[in-house]
């Protein structure tokens, strides 16, 4: 059902069974997947690809030009996966000359208020609570979550199966399944309740609690921690995956606890 209150632009392409009500606006060069359902008083500017079976919620405003002062016009886009759900009032730009476009992938929740700047890649099945701001150039990995009120520096890298407590404050990578806190940001822990829900084995828990037992709790800086890692724990994917985002961590990653 698209309302007759809607305005939409000739040149968007809509998809089979999509909703959209009214007071919304779609301009040119956007493409809505099949099923996906707009709320009213949405803006969808140019340049938005959304996929199927989302849903959008009031006062969300989707590939707005980005709030980036070396933006000069180029053809860029936001691009959002499929069954993605996105609550009120949410704002997600477009990229810039660097990456040509912010994205978003399939699964995700974005509640409300929640901002993702220009060029960010956000992952599958990630959840970004009320309130989280995402600077720009920011990359969170599959299944990250962020509770509420977390704002992130640029060109952040939060590895997959991550959890973030509300309110923090992310000036560093964040490495692949542990549990981040406390201000400054700092290793809380590993994410083994996150881990065994998505189907991690006991044995793989304990892969990822032996790396980070060696990278933040027994060795006293980062490069002792790696090497322990390389040489004390059993070799893996998980181990592999700990291990190649901690050295290609240009920007340093989180403390250990104090």
């Amino acid at each position: 059902m698209i309302s007759k209150l809607a305005q939409i632009d000739s040149n968007a392409q809509i998809g089979e069974n999509v909703t959209i009500e009214s007071f919304t606006t779609i301009y040119e060069d956007v493409v809505i997947g099949d099923g996906t359902h707009i709320g009213p008083n949405v803006t969808i500017y140019p340049g938005a690809r959304i996929g199927k079976n989302c849903q959008i919620f009031p006062g969300s405003v989707i590939s707005a030009v980005p709030q980036d002062l070396k933006f000069h016009g180029e053809y860029t886009t936001a691009e959002i996966g499929d069954n993605t759900i996105i609550r009120e009032c949410v704002t997600i730009h477009r990229g810039t000359d660097d990456m040509k476009k912010t994205t978003v992938g399939n699964n995700c929740l974005l509640m409300g208020y929640v901002h993702i700047a220009h060029d960010c890649q956000v992952g599958n099945h990630c959840i970004l609570a009320n309130y989280t701001g995402l600077s720009g150039h920011n990359i969170l990995e599959d299944y990250v979550i962020l509770e509420g009120k977390v704002g992130t520096q640029q060109f952040i890298r939060i590895g997959a199966h991550s959890f973030i407590a509300g309110g923090s404050l992310i000036r560093k990578n964040v490495p692949p399944y542990v549990r981040a806190a406390r201000e400054p940001l700092t290793y809380a822990g590993v994410n083994a309740i996150g881990l065994r829900r998505r189907g991690f084995s006991d044995e793989d828990v304990k892969i990822v609690e032996d790396a980070y037992r060696q990278l933040f709790v027994l060795n006293n800086t980062i490069s002792a921690g790696v090497a322990a890692i390389e040489s004390e724990v059993e070799n893996s994917p998980i181990k592999d995956k700990i291990l190649n985002f901690i050295k290609n961590s240009d920007r340093g990653i989180l403390k250990g606890p104090m």
